[in-house]
Order: C-alpha cells, then structure tokens, then sequence
C-alpha cells in the first residue's frame, strides 16, 4: 500500500507527496519513469529508494489520478 511509503509534510518540498524518510517527491520518480528510466537506474542513482518505493509513486499516482473529476468548462461564443 502506497499509504505505507508515501507522505505529505507542509515542512518538506512545500507539502509534496515524497517518499517517506526523503525529499524524493513522488512526481519527480514518476517522471524519471516517463522518461524511459528503468526502475534499477532509479534504485542505483537514489540508493534510499527501495523498488517498493518506487512502485508505491506509481500506484499513489494511480490512485490520484482514478479520484480526479473533470468538468467541462461553459463556453461563451457570444460576441
């Protein structure tokens, strides 16, 4: 479970969702990913991080972004 690796602290990168004992936020790993970084590249230059960690980011990202609701916006075409 992600709740078990991931945190918020307002004290720590202005209350960012980080890994818990760093200041490694979660959409920081996330993006190491999406930029084609492997998980083992990740564990090599971040040796705090644990696979675990690593996939916890992912399933908090999951989780945040299954919760997010989208409404559509009124447009005016009136002139």
């Amino acid at each position: 479970m992600w709740q078990d690796r991931i945190e918020t602290n307002p004290e720590v990168l202005a209350g960012k969702p980080v890994v818990k004992g760093t200041r490694l936020a979660v959409e920081f790993i996330v993006d190491l990913l999406a930029q084609g970084w492997e998980v083992e590249e990740i564990l090599h230059q971040y040796p705090a991080l644990s696979r675990a960690d690593v996939q916890a980011c992912l399933q908090y990202a999951s989780d945040t972004l299954k919760s997010e609701r989208v409404y559509p916006l009124a447009v005016d075409s009136g002139a």
